[in-house]
């Protein structure tokens, strides 16, 4: 038994699981670091202003994605593997009109930010900590788009080895401005959004400067950026994400808002664990990308659902873990927490082996309309049932919300996968 565990442990999959989890922890790590030290410098409202910019930021460089990342795990391993000559002007191409879109958008929000502040955000800020917002964007953008690339090409250990340096640098840049007391938060905006991304592309540089000019000289092709397979996918993870914010946004509306904090932190938990899905999901993804027939699908479909059953037992765990251990980190004030989180770890299960059917439609048979279209569902589902259950239920109502939606996507997706499999050749 342990020579088979050892066995499987030594496998290139296995180990580029556990360096790239390990990575994500640790960039969790250094995000509660970051909020450890500021908290212990901003006011109270600096620290909220602050939240808020950054939050817009981070947000907004995950929906300028377009869907580029699926697009880049589903081409690019097979293009680097084969050594294409297609591959540099496909990152070339993706590259350039995703920041094309991107800067827009930007542009746009550069015109409307001080006015959409004014009217809702309302964090009061000075003019040009709104323009280093918006423009922050697009370095946090750039950096997604290197980091998903090297991803795709397998690079798990010098990508984690770039992010996580650029996260110390990050720490003794905002050490520096603290012990010269020129921390404010426009500094701490651009320390993150912009000096931030800088440092991972000159560690990069460094060491790959010769990349930079091979694509400086590729040739940007319209038909390199996939805009069908990109769009359709886009939206679908934007169905996807607002679904998973529905629950709380329903009962902030109709319940107290201690209620909302026990169940956020409740989520905060699951989102830890979540991690690790992405970060097995981001391994498997170039491997389902190369698969040709039946035989390698099998084959990946096995291992992928062998990995993906490590979260599923923290998920597990989180269930059987005792309340005592819950009120050890945090506190009898926050006993509710314990419950809820026990009731929504039990649908994430279904989320975490759910992943294995996705990865096959959006990198083998690459047909994100069927995401699109259970992610719709999933929408639907997750917003009608907590709307009728969360004002007779409370906290209680979007665990039964989430299984139920949760289930019927993936089932959705099972039978599409199963449907796009025997189109497969037998070899």
């Amino acid at each position: 038994m342990m020579d088979r565990l050892y066995s499987f442990i030594k496998k290139p999959t296995s180990q580029d699981v556990i360096i790239n989890t390990l990575g994500n922890y640790l960039n969790v790590f250094f995000t509660a670091l970051f909020a450890l030290i500021l908290v212990r410098i901003l006011s109270p409202s600096q620290y909220g202003v602050l939240s808020v910019l950054l939050g817009i930021a981070y947000v907004l460089a995950n929906l300028l994605d377009f869907g580029t990342t699926a697009t880049i795990y589903s081409y690019l391993p097979v293009l680097y593997e084969s050594r294409s000559h297609r591959l540099y002007p496909f990152i070339k191409s993706t590259f350039f009109y995703q920041s094309l879109f991107s800067f827009i958008i930007i542009a746009l929000l550069f015109i409307s930010f001080p006015y959409l502040d004014r009217i809702f955000f309302r964090t009061h800020a000075p003019v040009w900590e709104l323009y280093l917002t918006a423009f922050s964007v697009l370095f946090l953008i750039w950096q997604n788009f290197v980091q998903n690339i090297l991803f795709a090409a397998k690079k798990f250990i010098r990508t984690n080895i770039y992010l996580n340096l650029a996260n110390v640098l990050k720490t003794l840049a905002v050490l520096f401005l603290m012990v010269t007391k020129t921390i404010t938060i426009g500094s701490v905006i651009f320390v993150f959004g912009i000096l931030g991304p800088v440092l991972f592309f000159l560690l990069l540089f460094l060491e790959k400067r010769e990349l930079f000019f091979v694509l400086a000289a590729a040739k940007v092709r319209r038909d390199e950026f996939r805009f069908g397979y990109t769009l359709t996918y886009f939206i679908a993870s934007q169905f996807f994400n607002l679904g998973l914010r529905m629950d709380l946004f329903l009962l902030s509306y109709f319940r107290s808002k201690a209620e909302v904090g026990y169940y956020g932190l409740s989520q905060k938990i699951i989102l830890t664990i979540i991690t690790t899905v992405v970060s097995i999901t981001q391994v498997l993804s170039p491997a389902f990308s190369k698969i040709k027939n039946k035989k390698d699908a099998r084959h990946q479909l096995k291992h992928g659902f062998l990995y993906l059953l490590l979260p599923s037992a923290l998920f597990l765990l989180l269930y059987i873990i005792p309340k005592d251990v819950y009120e050890l980190f945090f506190t009898s004030k926050f006993a509710r927490t314990v419950s809820i989180t026990k009731d929504l770890s039990l649908p994430f299960i279904v989320y975490a082996l759910g992943s294995l059917p996705t990865l096959f439609l959006l990198y083998t048979a690459k047909k994100p309309i069927f995401i699109l279209i259970s992610n719709v569902i999933f929408f639907i589902l997750i917003t009608a049932v907590c709307y009728e259950l969360i004002p007779r239920l409370g906290v209680r109502g979007p665990p039964y919300a989430i299984f139920i939606a949760i289930s019927v996507a993936t089932f959705i997706q099972i039978i599409a996968s199963i449907r796009e499999y025997e189109r497969l050749p037998t070899l």
